[in-house]
């Protein structure tokens, strides 16, 4: 049943992203910001832990995602370290994939050639 929900939970976040496209006409960086900042909100409210847990990768592949573990690293590590573990606590978090994407942007540019 939890790939049922996972797919469920993951389509209706990129419902809301295909509504916000074609009804609203927003562009692709302002559905990003907003989808992040709903996970970010959602992740401070205390509700995105417990859609994760409901959903699994449902709810942690999406975009949404990034925004509930900018927080969740920076409520963390505030508790620990005060205001300075706010900023560091995102970066924590989130760096293993923020590399990851750079190192493979730059070896995909060196592998591939651009057309146009």
């Amino acid at each position: 049943m939890i790939f049922f929900w996972a797919f469920v939970i993951g389509g209706l976040i990129c419902v809301i992203g295909q509504i916000m496209f074609d009804v609203f006409k927003l562009s692709p960086a302002h559905t990003l910001t907003t989808l992040v900042v709903a996970g970010a909100i959602l992740d401070g409210l205390g509700l995105y832990e417990p859609l994760i847990d409901f959903a699994g990768a449902g709810a942690t592949v999406p975009i949404t995602s990034f925004g509930n573990s900018l927080v969740h690293g920076a409520m963390a590590e505030a508790e620990k370290h005060g205001i300075i573990g706010v900023i560091t606590g995102m970066f924590e978090v989130t760096s293993s994939g923020i590399s990851a994407a750079i190192v493979f942007g730059v070896i995909g540019a060196l592998i591939f050639k651009a057309k146009g």
